[in-house]
């Protein structure tokens, strides 16, 4: 179906979406950085919307109300929230299953996996080449102080 409402960070970048939201008559509420147009924009907010921190922020601020209108609107609709003590999620639910036997490993693969990890211990040569690329990174950041 057709949203309620459409959430914009950046209106340069979604331009697109911004003109066919406009044409199914979808309010917008959108984050308006200085070099953003704000006609067309239903809910003008203005802000940075290039920071990753502000970004971040509008983005939990948004979550956080709309999940408090869900709520609201559960409880309005008759539903007890609290009565789901310990809640079950799909996505819980299918972790905590115990696996099929169809998954299990074959037969005869421990010596395999055994190999695989014993490869993935670094050898002598490894290390010594570890320690000269991290004297040779010392030497260069030694060489910026200096500088």
């Amino acid at each position: 179906s057709i949203p309620d409402i459409m959430f914009v960070i950046d209106t340069n970048k979604e331009a697109i979406a911004i003109q066919e939201a406009r044409k199914l008559n979808i309010p917008i509420i959108a984050i308006l950085d200085t070099n953003s147009d704000p006609d067309g924009i239903t809910y003008p907010v203005p802000g940075n919307d290039d920071a990753a921190r502000a970004i971040q922020t509008y983005c939990d601020l948004i979550a956080d109300a709309v999940l408090d209108g869900l709520a609201a609107g559960a409880s309005q609709s008759g539903v007890d929230l609290g009565a789901a003590v310990n809640p079950d999620e799909p996505m819980l639910r299918e972790a905590k299953a115990p696996k099929a036997e169809a998954e299990a490993a074959p037969a005869g693969t421990e010596a395999v996996a055994a190999e695989m990890e014993a490869a993935a211990e670094p050898a002598v040569a490894d290390e010594a080449a570890q320690a000269a690329t991290s004297e040779a990174n010392d030497a260069v950041e030694t060489e910026k102080a200096a500088v």
